[in-house]
């Protein structure tokens, strides 16, 4: 696997997770594993997180396409 598969792969993931999350916030899905009930901040946490990563990978996919022409 190349280095561009893998950031798309790993942006395409953090965006989805970011996603996912928002969904939730705007849903208002409750999340609970096992006794611990997830807080909504830990999501809008995640959003940040996840959009963050995923546009840091992409900056890297443009970086990687312009030094390797």
């Amino acid at each position: 696997m190349s280095e561009k598969t893998y950031l798309l792969i790993s942006a395409t993931i953090f965006a989805l997770v970011a996603l996912v999350h928002l969904v939730r916030l705007f849903s208002h899905w409750s999340f609970q594993i096992g006794t611990l009930v997830v807080p909504f901040w830990g999501s809008w946490l995640a959003v940040l997180i996840g959009v963050t990563l995923s546009i840091w990978a992409f900056r890297l996919i443009s970086q990687w396409n312009v030094s390797h022409q």
